[in-house]
């Protein structure tokens, strides 16, 4: 009798066995997927969203792709892609962000020439006008002049130096305009100020620099002449109140 009963345990958990594994079939288990496969896979949906224009998706694919396959060998041209979906996309700043941190990740990538170009186009293409500080400006100025200065034989080295006088205008530009607004306050200190950084700062560009030259003096003249008024208005009316007094 003991016999029979430890026998049909053996059943019974042999039947609850296939039971579960009969369970486990009808989910229809799958094992993960390959990860390089997935990777190819979303590099290649990426680039097909960059080439249909659709950025923010691309954006979208190419971060998956960066942050959960970083060891993946398509990893390093998503992050490059990524950039210049930024780009495509006129997302300046998220573009500038996305390069520096290339460039920070891989210093010696044959790419670094490109990004740097990149990194200056997309600076200079926030600024939209001449009655802002073009910091950016300036920033864009910095990285053209570090292209053109460690890669003179790179190609982008000569699109540098054409960006680095165009630069150079728009930051002589808003020195002018700066110059005529605090000129125009008859604030003449500080318009002379302004077109003095012009006439030592930029002389290549001919037509600011003249103009800059010839109201630097006008600008001092005002500004020497109002000083000796103030004064003369302050010994007047120290007079005055000297007389009061008396």
């Amino acid at each position: 009798m003991q016999y029979n009963k430890f026998a049909a345990k053996i059943v019974f958990a042999a039947f609850l066995c296939l039971a579960l594994c009969a369970c486990g079939s009808s989910n229809n288990f799958v094992p993960d997927a390959d990860p390089d496969a997935t990777a190819v896979a979303l590099f290649e949906d990426a680039n097909n969203s960059m080439r249909e224009k659709d950025y923010v998706k691309a954006a979208e694919l190419y971060t998956t792709l960066k942050e959960e396959y970083p060891f993946s060998p398509y990893t390093i041209e998503a992050e490059l892609s990524l950039a210049d979906c930024y780009y495509r996309d006129k997302e300046w700043l998220l573009a500038v962000d996305a390069y520096k941190e290339f460039e920070a990740m891989h210093p010696r990538h044959q790419a670094i020439p490109y990004v740097l170009y990149q990194i200056g186009m997309a600076n200079i293409n926030t600024y939209n006008s001449v009655d802002r500080p073009p910091t950016r400006v300036a920033e864009a100025q910095a990285f053209f002049t570090r292209l053109r200065d460690s890669y003179p034989r790179h190609e982008y080295a000569m699109k540098a130096s054409a960006e680095i006088a165009k630069c150079r205008r728009i930051l002589a530009e808003y020195e002018v305009y700066s110059g005529d607004f605090f000129f125009r306050t008859e604030n003449y200190h500080a318009a002379w100020r302004r077109y003095i950084i012009v006439v030592q700062n930029f002389p290549e560009i001919q037509d600011l620099h003249a103009y800059a030259e010839k109201r630097r003096h006008i600008a001092y003249f005002k500004y020497i002449f109002s000083h000796n008024e103030q004064k003369r208005r302050e010994r007047e009316d120290t007079w005055h109140n000297w007389l009061k007094w008396l």
